[in-house]
């Protein structure tokens, strides 16, 4: 880990004070601004995660919604008996370990292979528990708390202050640099003696558990919890989507793309109710052909011209 630069400390306090700002939105908006608040808080924090993992290595994981329902549900039953501030480390540890059983499993796959089995992975908890509930008698569980709109909030974006943490000193750590050379070129890495498997698996933990802490913050939301609802597979791939299109390049490229698709998904989902799974497959499209880098490619793109124009002046 090297010295912090000046540089790195404006940084830091130019987030500390993008954050304190963010934080003022429940005392200073309406019900809907909160909403939309909540939101975006949610999808930062699951693409943010998302992206430390796929960023580097070029894996595409559609698990997201497994182990957010998870958390949900740990909520969700687990309300009853604990405290409810107890259960969010539970569900990060359950999500963690979750992705390090399915990483143990699937992270020696690459490409088509590692996509479809993550993709199924949702369903298939989805259609188990949707079994238990079955033979149990229940169709779904109500989660009645005493939090607010604005309690969920604040926990989101102290998650997701924590995620830019994380992601920030992974980014300068060894496994971060480790991260790098796999998605360069995995061969070499393991040539080079890095742990391949070991790396993978570590970095895949933490937007498993960062996934089942939001599903867990996001249950009391939700009031009555149903599989359907907490292990949809749209989730999965808004996140991807989203991060996408701001770019993994960059700690801070997903917010760039969880901000406008944000709004542009409120729109398409209040005056295209019944075709949102067909728009969301045009937007993955779109993105994937017209904006491969997103927004982040885009920007560097611009200040390398702006170099180089400086250069030849």
């Amino acid at each position: 880990m090297t010295a912090l630069s000046p540089r790195d400390w404006g940084n830091l306090a130019l987030c500390a004070i993008a954050l304190i700002i963010a934080a003022c939105l429940p005392l200073s908006s309406g019900a809907y601004n909160l909403t939309i608040g909540v939101t975006i808080a949610m999808y930062t924090v699951l693409a943010t995660s998302w992206a430390l993992f796929s960023g580097p290595t070029h894996y595409i994981s559609l698990a997201t919604a497994a182990f957010f329902g998870v958390g949900a549900y740990v909520t969700g039953i687990g309300i009853q008996h604990l405290p409810y501030w107890t259960l969010l480390p539970i569900a990060g540890v359950i999500g963690a370990v979750m992705a390090a059983l399915v990483g143990l499993a699937t992270l020696r796959l690459s490409g088509v292979y590692f996509v479809i089995f993550t993709l199924g992975l949702a369903e298939f908890v989805r259609q188990a528990i949707t079994w238990i509930q079955n033979i149990s008698g229940t169709k779904g569980i109500y989660v009645l708390t005493q939090i607010t709109e604005a309690h969920i909030y604040w926990q989101l974006l102290g998650l997701a202050a924590l995620v830019w943490l994380l992601g920030w000193l992974i980014g300068r750590s060894r496994l971060g640099f480790a991260l790098r050379i796999i998605g360069d070129d995995e061969q070499v890495a393991r040539d080079s003696g890095i742990n391949t498997a070991r790396a993978k698996i570590l970095l895949f933990m933490v937007p498993g558990a960062v996934a089942a802490i939001t599903g867990a913050i996001l249950a009391p939301r939700y009031v009555y919890l149903e599989p359907a609802l907490a292990f949809t597979p749209m989730l999965s791939f808004q996140v991807v989507i989203m991060a996408l299109l701001g770019g993994t390049g960059r700690l801070w490229g997903p917010l760039v793309g969880v901000i406008p698709f944000t709004f542009l998904w409120e729109g398409i989902s209040a005056s295209f109710p019944n075709q949102t799974t067909l728009l969301l497959g045009v937007c993955f499209l779109v993105i994937v052909y017209l904006l491969p880098k997103g927004f982040v490619g885009l920007i560097d793109a611009a200040r390398r011209r702006m170099r180089n124009s400086e250069g030849f002046a």
